[in-house]
């Protein structure tokens, strides 16, 4: 049954929460150099105020510095990084920006105007994830946290069972993600226990600065649906969501889907692949060639269908210019004299 507390007590249980977690699960260790996944929202806003509340406490001997995404969605993520200004200056923490027009030549604007809103999460997901790489990389990040709370996590696991997406079932909930390669960074979710409701409490009651509107091309997303899922299950089993993220974590994935989704390098641009794309290459440069190949086929459809511009003409063959005199050239036909060589008598006449 839940306890009634008053809002420094939420403070601190809330914040003891999260403390465990990274304790439990080993997630930091001192003089590690954290990239914090800043979105402006109310999760990564949490995370980064959370984190170092606890950096301070606790003496994590953390450096923290906010990373964000610029899709380029305009509307949405041009208001929502001006909340991630405001952090940085209330947090003191760096802030670095990388965008989708300078890292893949396409802002997500561009994508949709391409495709249409269909599967467009889908393209901005796998940029999005790739774009963190790119950017812990560049800052020399030992590790990216995110602000996946536990709603997201049941969301994923209900979102990977819907589709029979084994592989990814059988990590989705992992509070950890690791690879081999040079160019992957190790990402954590601190939050992965505490309910979004929590999440909004906090924020609220800390009178923390976030953004709160939601992506204007999302409303259609798949995700949407299972998240109306797990909030009708919720009301008929309220421990639903930890329920789900439990039995995930102890599911057995079968020896051939795991190896199938090894994380290997892409052959192009070197960044992590999960085994799946084609010809050696990650989902996001496979999605890049369809973009550009749909790109030069709409400018060669468009160049064809143009109407064909004059040829032009050399010197020797240039139309004399146009003086305002007509040439008379009946002057020589006796059937059409001209005025000084008509007859007299017709003049007078």
């Amino acid at each position: 049954m839940a306890k009634i507390v008053c809002k420094e007590c939420f403070f601190d249980a809330f914040e003891s929460e999260v403390h465990a977690t990274i304790v439990a699960h080993s997630l930091f260790t001192r003089g590690m150099r954290v990239a914090i996944g800043a979105s402006g929202g109310k999760d990564s806003t949490v995370l980064a105020y959370v984190l170092k509340v606890l950096n301070e406490k606790y003496d994590y001997g953390l450096d923290l510095f906010l990373l964000s995404i610029d899709e380029g969605i305009t509307g949405y993520r041009d208001d929502s990084l001006e909340t991630v200004k405001q952090n940085k200056v209330d947090y003191g923490m760096d802030l670095r920006i990388l965008s989708y027009a300078d890292l893949y030549g396409w802002s997500m604007d561009d994508v949709v105007a391409q495709i249409g809103l269909k599967n467009n999460c889908t393209f901005c997901g796998v940029f999005r994830r790739q774009a963190l790489d790119r950017g812990a990389l560049l800052e020399q990040a030992d590790c990216i946290v995110t602000g996946h709370n536990a709603d997201d996590m049941a969301e994923t696991v209900l979102m990977n069972i819907l589709r029979g997406d084994i592989s990814r079932l059988g990590r989705c909930v992992s509070i950890v993600t690791s690879g081999s390669s040079d160019n992957f960074v190790p990402r954590c979710k601190p939050l992965k226990y505490c309910y979004e409701k929590e999440i909004v409490l906090y924020a609220y009651y800390k009178d923390l600065v976030y953004f709160s509107t939601e992506c204007i091309y999302s409303p259609n997303a798949y995700r949407g649906f299972a998240r109306q899922y797990l909030k009708d299950l919720e009301r008929v089993r309220p421990s639903a969501i930890i329920d789900i993220i439990r039995a995930a974590e102890h599911l057995v994935v079968p020896t051939a889907a795991t190896n199938a989704a090894n994380l290997t390098e892409c052959s192009r641009c070197n960044y992590i692949t999960s085994g799946f794309a084609r010809d050696g290459l990650c989902q996001a440069c496979v999605l890049l060639d369809g973009l550009n190949a749909g790109r030069d086929a709409k400018a060669a459809a468009t160049a064809a269908a143009a109407p064909a511009l004059p040829l032009s003409l050399d010197a020797d063959h240039a139309p004399e210019p146009h003086t305002g005199i007509v040439a008379d050239n009946t002057a020589d036909d006796p059937a059409h004299p001209s005025p000084s060589t008509a007859h007299p008598s017709s003049a007078s006449s």
